[in-house]
């Protein structure tokens, strides 16, 4: 549990599964009010049902698909309606498919891109004004370590991580005055649905399952670092180190690491 959150006013995107919706129980066991927004309003009031009866917190549920810009303005404006402001809002909605560049088509390049980076923009700036206004907040970006060492047959999924962590740490500089604190998230393989998706033939699970996240961990990861200076989290730490590698001797990570990132 965090102390920090108790009655703080949290949205979470991607809340119906996966980390989102082990973020949005460790966030109600602290006694913070949720919003929570995804595709699947089913599964969400699902989650709104188990969270108001278990933690007695207040939780508001609104169906969202971030790639929708007018609709994640109207969202909002109804989020607004019922709070006055957020205090800490989880960009996790997001999703990847891996195929390598030339087989990868535009409508599937525009779908990442439209979800995983402008989806999250959007919702960021829908919260920002009110967070300067007040001079506090946090904004939490579900990254990945795609985005600091990409591989193969994931170079559009790795473009739009690269894009959200560039984001990321602009923006954190822009907010530094502000009392807003910014974080990414830079997990591993995380075992949740995202891979029914991204992995059809399942041969990426197949190959890193032993290496792979639970999703509980991360979320806990995510809500101890809420309302707290964190600037990064990596998960596992251990492959975190791979990116300082990267950054240093790239040719020679790159020739060295071929095979071993070939997992896809």
């Amino acid at each position: 549990m965090n102390g920090r959150l108790k009655d703080k006013n949290i949205v979470i995107t991607g809340a119906s599964g996966g980390i989102g919706a082990e973020i949005a129980r460790l966030c109600a066991a602290s006694g913070a009010n949720l919003v929570l927004l995804a595709r699947s309003i089913d599964k969400l009031k699902q989650l709104e049902v188990e969270l108001e009866k278990r933690y007695s917190v207040k939780v508001e549920v609104f169906q969202l698909d971030v790639a929708d810009t007018d609709q994640v303005e109207k969202v909002f404006g109804d989020i607004f309606a019922v709070i006055s402001h957020v205090d800490i809002i989880v960009n996790n909605a997001g999703f990847g498919i891996f195929r390598e560049a030339h087989e990868a088509s535009i409508d599937e390049v525009k779908g990442m891109f439209e979800v995983n980076v402008v989806g999250l923009m959007a919702c960021t700036s829908m919260v920002l004004p009110r967070m300067r206004e007040r001079r506090f907040g946090h904004i939490i970006n579900i990254a990945s370590q795609a985005g600091k060492i990409a591989t193969p047959k994931s170079s559009v999924y790795s473009a739009t991580k690269h894009a959200v962590l560039g984001y990321t740490n602009a923006l954190r500089m822009e907010l530094d005055d502000y009392n807003i604190q910014v974080t990414s998230v830079n997990p591993g393989p995380i075992a949740t649905n995202f891979f029914n998706i991204a992995d059809e033939q399942g041969t990426y699970v197949k190959n890193v399952q032993k290496f792979m996240l639970q999703p509980e961990y991360v979320a806990q990861k995510v809500v101890g670092s809420m309302l707290s200076k964190t600037r990064e989290i990596n998960l596992p730490r251990w492959m975190n180190m791979g990116s300082v590698v990267y950054v240093l001797f790239p040719r020679l990570f790159e020739r060295i690491g071929k095979r071993m990132l070939n997992k896809k």
